[in-house]
């Protein structure tokens, strides 16, 4: 993919090569939503038994309005503005625990904690996603130079940029906001309709 994206960048880098800017949203200020979400992750992960797989087809995102309710600011900036947490300053940059991390409007799972790494950039980063098609690359015009955007596959959330700067074998580093994720611990995962992944933690 990554080949095909560069090629597709020499074809339309004269054309969207705009002089836009980031935009970084406040840390500060966000009313506590936690209960909310917990129950739309695990009314999506639990429907009909199914595994996620299954479930892709049947997922239907909600509305603007309905995301403005269930999200807190700056999870909706992040995930559908296209914004950029604060570094250093956000949930997961620094959780050690075993478990996964899924996306915070769908629930889809993205990365898991076995390839996580300290970066040294104050944002969560991993060397691979958790499954090979849970996210798109896009191309990002919005600073100096181009970036590779990543967005969920199920519900084109907004997660982060991917660079090659990473540890090897893959030299990949995928910088993620922790604002478009949900952190499901290792112990919870059946719990809350992930069992498919207790394997990767040896269970």
């Amino acid at each position: 993919m990554r080949t095909q994206m560069k090629k597709w960048y020499l074809f339309t880098v004269f054309a969207g090569f705009a002089g836009l800017t980031a935009i970084v949203a406040p840390v500060s200020g966000e009313a506590d939503q936690e209960n909310t979400m917990e129950n739309v992750l695990v009314t999506v992960a639990q429907s009909g038994g199914l595994s996620w797989t299954d479930k892709h087809a049947n997922y239907v995102k909600p509305s603007k309005a309905e995301l403005k309710k269930i999200l807190s600011k700056l999870q909706y900036d992040v995930t559908q503005k296209d914004s950029t947490e604060r570094p250093f300053k956000n949930e997961y940059w620094d959780n050690k625990k075993e478990g996964i991390y899924v996306d915070i409007v769908s629930g889809e799972p993205l990365f898991s904690s076995k390839d996580k790494f300290k970066s040294g950039t104050g944002w969560p980063s991993f060397t691979r996603p958790i499954v090979t098609d849970a996210l798109v690359e896009k191309a990002d015009f919005s600073i100096f130079g181009i970036r590779t955007e990543l967005r969920s596959t199920l519900a084109d959330s907004h997660v982060g940029h991917l660079f090659e700067d990473g540890p090897a074998p893959s030299g990949l580093r995928y910088c993620i906001n922790s604002a478009s994720l949900k952190f499901i611990p290792k112990e919870m995962l059946a719990a809350k309709g992930y069992g498919e992944f207790e394997s990767i933690f040896g269970k």
